[in-house]
């Protein structure tokens, strides 16, 4: 009985164990995995919302641009950022990414050690939080990056035949299953990660002609006899990839008679000048048939890079076209292919030269473990000196022709070489107009002179009339702009390349575009004659388009075989941004003080009215140590220095600072105000910037106005009077600078402050705006 007891009760035990657990032990938790960034990865290279991620330590070194404070626009580094916004230190750490709208501004500032830089505007912002995240939240594992390369697509009207050079996202692939045998050779034991990753979509899949813009993309036709290697896509990003090929030795069938191995990656790691975590890409072409044509998904024309830097040239040459040699592209021919080569898989050799035999060169079916190559020089980043964004305006009207619409190209093409194109230094463009402007090259599409000097070669000439003043519209209106890639601090510049003279009216287009901040330089070839000028549409088009009329931006040619001649001192004039004058603008060359009435009967309510006007005023203008800078005075018996020229350089730190002026209440002496604004303010205003002065007051002054507001127009001084109330009118005109009708304001009340904002921004660029040309 004792037994039976035992029994029951153990499997009574056993019972209840496996009713409380069925499983038979606790779920655990799902454990976040943390993926590792660089320093230089921006927020706008990975296309999730909201994410986490590990930066590496010695980031502040590196100097990777960030833009903004607390949000930060999405071009910034995401390491940066955290620790300028203090959510990590120079050694690294979590930190928690969460992509936000784009802002109309970003404030630059200086927070532990990482300097901010202010960008006017953006189309996507992010935050930072330390990398802890809530309880139950789990952020993806793997970070998927935005592709940097353009995707070739060819549609049928069954099938899709992919063949995509595009970067693919640093996560771990999962194994594909293949019917490849495999080698007999013994494979060195490898440690395999498990990662659970979406199952893959179907191989076959239909074309989606609306996916995609046909267009004659310029791609080499496939050979005939080749066979199609196809391999299930996946999709990442906007456009659709190959799966990476198998990483084991395979035999192509497009050839019998000489296979073809898909290259596994070298065993040693990839260099630091190596662009990413990339897989082997191969390379296929299909048969040609009735009925496909080639198109180019929506992603930038960046030409596709080979992806396996570590093989030499000869393999290169080898992998891509089988035994058959193209043509020699060598002027000497040197360079010569045999054009039977013995069966079996080819040993990479060094470099191809003149005197290598493939036939010494060794062959095995055994591939060699690679040695790593010294990494390229980096890219030059632009001469510093030249920092401008330039853009070219060729003329591609029929009356050119094409002999000289080549000169004109070469022209283009030697001063990107001479000019050092880089992101630190000038960035170049081009637009070719004839009856109507068409950008070839936008400010952004290039980094370097040599990927510009590439671009110039595919430009094809669009005929037409020479409608100068609707491509000097086009640029004010269009081309420079921020989602074109203009930069905001490099000055503006336009080079307008003609063929004897325009068909249009320059004068109007070409004053909007230097009241735009835009430099107008002007290359006449083969300009009119004395006889021809009877047959000009605008006569003395070139004083009336260029920034200045001193001769510095007016550059004519008398011969098109001369053009050349005209490429160093083009260059040297561009690059001379201290007389690039046309970048000053009314809203971005001043320095404005404002003297402000502190006096007893302001009122501490309307003294905030009045800092509310200079707040309104203060809005309208481009606030930087070298853009317009702003000082304030206020008085009563005395006077008070607020704050001085540059001693906030930028618009929401000196909005702040007006904001925080107090109330100081007395008498009122605006004749010593104005001497002290004299003395404190303008006798440290730089030479290039126009003094402009801003007295405001609602009474009559205890003190003379007349020989100190005297004082400083001879200095130079625009003055602007704003009387409120019971101020005398009298006393404003002597302040104010001739004529006093353009320069004396009356409001009868402080409520009515607001209304003389546009009216004083309006008179200031109309007087900057009227200054001579010469």
């Amino acid at each position: 009985m004792i037994r039976s007891i035992t029994v029951v009760f153990y499997v009574f035990l056993l019972s209840w164990t496996c009713w409380a657990k069925p499983n038979g032990s606790k779920n655990k938790k799902p454990k976040q995995v943390v993926p590792d960034i660089e320093c230089d990865v921006r927020a706008g290279k990975i296309n999730l919302p909201e994410f986490i991620a590990k930066c590496p330590a010695h980031c502040k070194e590196t100097k990777q641009q960030v833009y903004g404070t607390g949000v930060f626009a999405s071009i910034s580094s995401i390491c940066n950022a955290a620790i300028h916004s203090g959510v990590i230190t120079n050694s690294g750490g979590k930190v928690i990414v969460r992509k936000m709208a784009g802002q109309n501004v970003y404030k630059g500032s200086n927070a532990n050690g990482v300097r901010s830089l202010s960008l006017p505007k953006w189309r996507e912002s992010f935050v930072v939080s330390v990398g802890k995240p809530k309880k139950g939240v789990i952020y993806p594992s793997t970070l998927d990056y935005a592709p940097s390369r353009p995707t070739y697509v060819k549609t049928g009207p069954k099938d899709t035949r992919l063949a995509a050079f595009t970067t693919l996202p640093p996560t771990i692939a999962p194994e594909a299953t293949t019917t490849t045998p495999e080698p007999t050779t013994t494979a060195a034991p490898t440690t395999t990660t498990t990662t659970t990753m979406p199952p893959p979509p179907p191989t076959t899949t239909k074309a989606r002609a609306a996916v995609h813009k046909i267009r004659d993309a310029g791609l080499r036709r496939p050979e005939a006899g080749s066979a199609i290697r196809r391999q299930p896509s996946s999709p990442v990003g906007p456009a659709f990839n190959r799966a990476p090929p198998e990483r084991t030795p395979t035999t192509s069938q497009s050839n019998s008679a000489f296979p073809r191995r898909d290259w596994p990656p070298s065993s040693y790691s990839r260099p630091d000048w190596f662009p990413g975590a990339r897989r082997p890409t191969d390379v296929s072409y299909a048969v040609p048939d009735s009925g496909y044509a080639w198109s180019e998904t929506e992603t930038p024309e960046i030409p596709a890079r080979d992806l396996r830097p570590d093989i030499s040239e000869y393999e290169r040459w080898l992998y891509s076209f089988g035994p058959y040699p193209p043509r020699s592209t060598d002027i000497d021919g040197s360079h010569k292919m045999p054009l039977h080569l013995p069966h079996g898989n080819v040993e990479p050799v060094d470099a191809w030269k003149q005197d290598a035999n493939p036939y010494e060169s060794g062959f095995s079916l055994r591939e060699p473990e690679a040695l790593p190559r010294a990494p390229e020089p980096p890219a030059s980043q632009g001469d510093p000196n030249c920092k401008v964004d330039l853009a070219f305006l060729m003329d591609g009207s029929w009356s050119i022709g094409k002999r000289r619409f080549k000169i004109q190209k070469d022209f283009l093409t030697e001063v990107a070489q001479v000019i050092n194109v880089g992101m630190a230094g000038p960035m170049m463009g081009i637009i070719q107009y004839g009856d109507e402007p068409v950008t070839e090259i936008s400010l952004r599409a290039h980094s370097s002179s040599k990927d510009v000097k590439s671009a110039i070669d595919k430009i094809v000439q669009k005929g037409g009339m020479s409608n100068v003043g609707k491509a000097l519209s086009y640029i004010n209106k269009q081309y420079f702009s921020d989602a074109n890639g203009n930069r905001g601090g490099a000055p503006n510049v336009a080079v307008v390349l003609v063929d004897g003279w325009p068909t249009d009216r320059v004068e109007e287009a070409s004053r909007l575009a230097r009241e735009s901040g835009i430099n107008i330089f002007f290359v006449t070839i083969e300009g009119p004659d004395e006889n021809e000028k009877q047959n000009l549409v605008e006569a003395n088009f070139v004083d009336k388009a260029v920034c200045r009329t001193n001769g510095f931006f007016s550059l004519p040619v008398n011969s098109w075989f001369a053009l050349r001649k005209a490429v160093q001192p083009l260059v040297k004039r561009v690059c001379d941004t201290d007389r690039l004058v046309c970048s000053k603008t009314c809203i971005n060359a001043n320095d404005i003080a404002f003297v402000i009435d502190g006096s007893s009967s302001v009122g501490t309510g309307n003294f905030r009215t009045v800092l509310q006007f200079v707040a309104n005023v203060t809005r309208e203008f481009e606030i930087s140590d070298t853009d317009t800078r702003v000082g304030a005075v206020q008085y009563t018996y005395e006077q008070r220095l607020e704050f001085a020229f540059g001693q906030y350089n930028n618009k929401a730190e000196l909005l702040n600072a007006i904001k925080r002026i107090n109330y100081w209440s007395g008498g009122t002496s605006t004749g010593a105000a104005i001497t002290f604004a004299a003395e404190q303010l303008f006798s440290k205003s730089k030479p290039n910037k126009r003094k402009i002065m801003i007295v405001i007051t609602d009474g009559r002054s205890y003190d003379d106005v007349r020989a100190p507001a005297l004082a400083v127009h001879r200095q130079g001084v625009i003055a602007y009077s704003i009387g409120i109330a019971w101020a005398a009118q009298d006393e404003l005109e002597y302040i104010a600078t001739d004529p006093d009708k353009e320069h004396s304001f009356f409001v009868d009340e402080f409520d009515n402050l607001y209304k003389y904002v546009p009216k004083i921004i309006h008179n200031i660029c109309q007087e900057f705006n009227s200054q001579p040309r010469n």
